[in-house]
């Protein structure tokens, strides 16, 4: 094992030898194996925003086993997904790739400021399909929010007992915030920070801006010159803000974005010390050679193969 993998696991030391050896199992596969940084392929969009919207850019998508044969060939770490895409592919590639079962999701068909999602799968499931994690979205803002909170405090305890790791999406959403205030730096920090107070051991949040929503933070920030001013900045404040850089924070590809930016992106989320990546639609989306190449080149940067 890598001395920045047995470096990574010893800030988990309260965790059982299940779990610790699970993280181990996401650190060490795939292209970016053995270097603390991670490349993962979320496909929960089906359920989130819906079929058409979410696979018919590239209509091989629509079979849950395509995604599984994506994350092996482009050498991800591990594949997350919702229960029924699970399922689907869980014993034909059974042993081949980390999973993350997403235990909570909501869908589109309805508004309202304060999403609360629906528990959709358990650990109990989660071990049933060999996966490695569970994963699970919170919306720090939301009005629900001390639900969620409460639902992964039971589910991250019964994962742990069971040697499972806990993959948290932190999402700040709801009608506390403003909309620009959903990815401001002092709001993602702040998610970053609940996810971890909650017992997360990977942290998934949006690459922030340098908008500062909270009157009080934005003091704060202006008194000790807090430097935000880049992405790479901002990075390394969030990183800052979960465990002083003791828990592992990845961040979000968010909507279907031109190439370039999404690789400066990287190199930002590199350059401040984030461990990687979580990839949907700007993976999925293309067709398999061009995400294949694509995911290829993001984890070169990861790796400092490539500037």
């Amino acid at each position: 094992m890598q001395d920045r993998v047995r470096e990574i696991l010893s800030w988990y030391a309260s965790d059982n030898p299940g779990t610790r050896s699970n993280i181990a199992r996401l650190l060490n596969h795939g292209r970016l194996g053995g270097t603390g940084r991670l490349v993962i392929l979320p496909v929960d969009q089906g359920f989130e925003h819906g079929p058409a919207r979410s696979f018919a850019p590239n209509p091989a998508g629509y079979d849950p086993r395509y995604h599984f044969d994506l994350a092996l060939a482009a050498g991800c770490n591990a594949y997350a997904a919702p229960l029924g895409f699970i399922e689907a592919g869980a014993a034909d590639f059974a042993g081949e790739i980390p999973l993350i079962l997403k235990l909570n999701n909501s869908d589109s068909l309805t508004g309202g400021s304060d999403p609360c999602p629906a528990i959709t799968g358990s650990v109990a499931e989660a071990l049933r399909l060999g996966c490695s994690a569970v994963g699970f979205t919170i919306y720090p803002a939301s009005a629900a929010r001390n639900t969620m909170y409460q639902e992964i405090k039971e589910i991250t305890e019964e994962a742990k007992r069971k040697g499972l790791a806990v993959v948290v999406w932190s999402y700040p959403r709801g009608s506390g915030l403003s909309k620009e205030g959903e990815t401001a730096i002092d709001v993602v920090a702040y998610a970053a920070q609940i996810a971890c107070q909650l017992g997360a051991h990977i942290v998934k949040v949006k690459p922030p801006t340098a908008h500062i929503e909270q009157a009080a933070a934005k003091k704060v920030y202006e008194k000790e010159r807090i430097p935000v001013g880049t992405l790479a900045e901002r990075v390394r404040h969030v990183v800052q803000s979960a465990f002083d850089g003791r828990r592992i924070v990845i961040f979000s590809g968010g909507e279907a974005k031109e190439t370039g930016a999404i690789f400066d992106e990287v190199r930002a989320i590199r350059d401040g010390g984030g461990f990687g990546s979580i990839i949907g639609r700007n993976s999925f989306q293309r067709p398999k050679r061009e995400a294949v190449e694509f995911l290829g080149q993001v984890m070169d940067i990861y790796a400092g193969k490539t500037k």
